[in-house]
């Protein structure tokens, strides 16, 4: 006999999946790629990094890092400096013109989905959703395997 009970990681999976679709498809034309994005995201948040820190926190190798660094930089979105003390070490920082970028991204995704939450979900929804969030961020900082 089947089990017709609905797999609950199935259905997060699934309604992940969806939302982020949406939410990619009200980006503006014409924005940096999303692992480029997402590194912007990471200096904005967390201030100048070296380079080890900034591949740590992104999750990528090094030389994934250093293609991404080169178009940022040739876009003006970040900057580069090497350590005076340590010659090895590079600081990378967002520079005005990457803030901007980022607000940009960031404002039409989240008016997109502002305006979706409002006209698409309850009061006690919007509650819901809400403790949901806390949960999925939650969730996506677990180290494990």
């Amino acid at each position: 006999m089947a089990d017709d009970r609905p797999d609950p990681v199935a259905l997060l999976l699934r309604g992940l999946l969806a939302l982020s679709r949406r939410v990619r498809a009200a980006r503006p034309a014409g924005s940096v790629s999303l692992s480029e994005l997402a590194i912007l995201g990471s200096l904005q948040r967390l201030g100048p990094l070296v380079a080890t820190r900034l591949a740590n926190e992104e999750r990528l190798q090094p030389q994934s890092l250093t293609r991404l660094l080169s178009r940022l930089q040739r876009g003006r979105l970040i900057t580069r400096r090497r350590n005076q003390g340590d010659r090895r070490e590079i600081t990378i920082s967002i520079t005005a013109r990457g803030r901007e970028v980022l607000r940009q991204d960031l404002g039409a995704r989240r008016a997109w989905l502002e305006k979706a939450i409002e006209s698409s979900l309850t009061s006690e929804e919007r509650a819901a959703l809400l403790t949901a969030s806390a949960l999925m961020n939650r969730l996506a900082t677990y180290e494990g395997r």
